[in-house]
């Protein structure tokens, strides 16, 4: 349990599943917050940079963030994310965790009973954006925040946690257009090697 010694409103951000970019317009909400939360499937340790709010970033690692498959520099920093986390905020507990290790049906209900002492569970990897808040522990996924399967544009969700009551933001971008690569005309070329 990280205990944070805040006492006032936290405003937090919620993201994940960034698989090595985060859209900026995400990482300007980002930067208006005391905190972020990774929920995993990161990529890329320039993501968790590009996540400087005003205060510190915490992050799980995903399914996909293998420390096999990164440059060697990024492997002990990788290798030391943990699985879950919870972290004691105001007004209550926010628990953290990919959500790769319990099946998609079901999925809430599972995390609840791992988690039941928590105000909200946040997960990832389906890279859908959910906001569950049936009952507590809330349930909520924040989506993608990068490029890769978003369903419908980059989002994140933001939370701001008081000690009387917590509420929370959806925030959905639009889809960017993909630029197109087009190859340079012979005497594009041309002038290219001159």
């Amino acid at each position: 349990m990280i205990e944070l010694d805040q006492a006032g409103p936290l405003r937090v951000a919620l993201v994940s599943d960034t698989h090595g970019a985060l859209d900026p317009r995400v990482a300007e909400l980002v930067a208006g917050c005391d905190l972020a939360v990774h929920g995993g499937d990161i990529g890329d340790l320039s993501v968790l940079a590009a996540l400087q709010p005003r205060g510190r970033v915490f992050a799980v690692h995903g399914n996909n963030d293998r420390t096999h498959s990164r440059p060697a520099d990024e492997s002990p920093s990788l290798r030391h994310l943990p699985e879950v986390l919870q972290l004691r905020l105001p007004g209550g507990v926010l628990a953290v965790i990919h959500g790769h290790q319990f099946p998609a049906a079901g999925r809430h209900g599972l995390l609840r009973q791992r988690f039941p002492r928590a105000r909200a569970i946040v997960y990832g990897h389906s890279h859908a954006l959910v906001v569950d808040r049936e009952c507590e522990p809330w349930v909520v996924n924040p989506g993608a925040a990068g490029r890769v399967r978003t369903h419908g544009g980059p989002s994140c969700l933001i939370l701001t946690a008081a000690e009387a009551h917590w509420t929370l933001v959806v925030q959905r971008f639009a889809l960017l257009p993909r630029r197109r690569h087009t190859p340079p005309r012979p005497a594009d070329k041309a002038a290219l090697s001159a």
